[in-house]
C-alpha cells in the first residue's frame, strides 16, 4: 500500500472511532489513546473520583509499584499489598479506595460499593484486626489532576476514551493488562486499537 493511501486508511479508521461522550462523570474511567505522548499516562486507565467546575482528580489503576504499603509508610500495620502510582501530582501523599464502608467511615462513594478515602485511623485498626483483605483495598501514591475544563478539552482532542468500569473490575487489580482488556470490551475497532504499537511508524 502506498504511503499516502496508508495514511488515508489510518485517518479514516480513527475518524470513525467514538471516543465517548464529552460528558465525563465521576466513576468513569479514562483510557488513554495508544499514541498519547505524555509518559506519565502512556497506556493508562484512570478512575475519575472527582469532576466538577473546580477541576478533575483520578487515580491510575494499572501502574502497580514494587513496594508494599508497609515498606512506604512508617508505623503502618503489616499489610502485604503493593502500592499503585496514582499519578504525577502529590507524589508524597497517600490515597486509598476501598469497598468496606461498613468499617471505614467518611468515604466518598465513587461507583456502587466503591469508596474513595475515609477515616485513616479506622482503616489502620481494620488492618491490625484482620477485618479487611487486600482485595478490598487499593493504596495510591500521588494522583492525576486537571484544572478547570482542562480534561474536557483533552477528551475533545481524543487523548482519552471515556468508559464505564465496575467495582469488581477495579478491585481485581489486573495491572498493565487492564488497558488492553477494557479497550477490547468496547468493540471490534477498539480491539484493533489495543494492538497498535506505541510508535505508529512501527505498525
Amino acid at each position: 500500500m502506498a504511503e499516502n493511501d496508508k495514511q488515508k486508511a489510518f485517518d479514516h479508521f480513527f475518524s470513525n472511532l467514538n471516543y465517548g461522550s464529552t460528558k465525563l462523570e465521576e466513576g468513569n474511567i479514562l483510557i488513554s489513546d495508544p499514541f498519547l505522548r505524555d509518559p506519565n499516562f502512556s497506556r493508562t486507565v484512570i478512575l475519575i473520583v472527582k469532576h466538577n467546575d473546580e477541576g478533575s482528580l483520578g487515580f491510575v489503576l494499572n501502574d502497580k509499584s514494587k513496594f508494599t504499603i508497609s515498606e512506604v509508610v512508617d508505623n503502618f500495620p503489616d499489610f502485604e499489598t503493593n502500592i499503585f502510582l496514582g499519578g504525577p501530582v502529590g507524589i508524597e501523599s497517600l490515597f486509598f479506595i476501598h469497598t468496606r464502608n461498613d468499617i471505614i467511615s467518611e468515604g466518598i462513594e465513587v461507583i456502587n460499593g466503591l469508596y474513595w478515602g475515609g477515616n485513616f485511623d479506622e482503616l489502620k485498626n481494620a488492618i491490625s484486626e484482620n477485618k479487611i483483605q487486600k482485595e478490598e483495598l487499593i493504596f495510591f501514591v500521588g494522583y492525576s489532576g486537571w484544572d478547570k475544563e482542562q480534561l474536557d478539552r483533552e477528551v475533545k482532542e481524543k487523548s482519552w476514551i471515556i468508559a464505564d468500569i465496575t467495582t469488581e473490575e477495579v478491585m481485581l487489580q489486573t495491572g498493565k493488562y487492564l488497558w488492553n482488556s477494557k479497550l477490547k470490551k468496547l468493540g471490534e475497532k477498539y480491539k484493533i486499537l489495543s494492538n497498535f504499537p506505541a510508535d505508529p511508524s512501527l505498525n
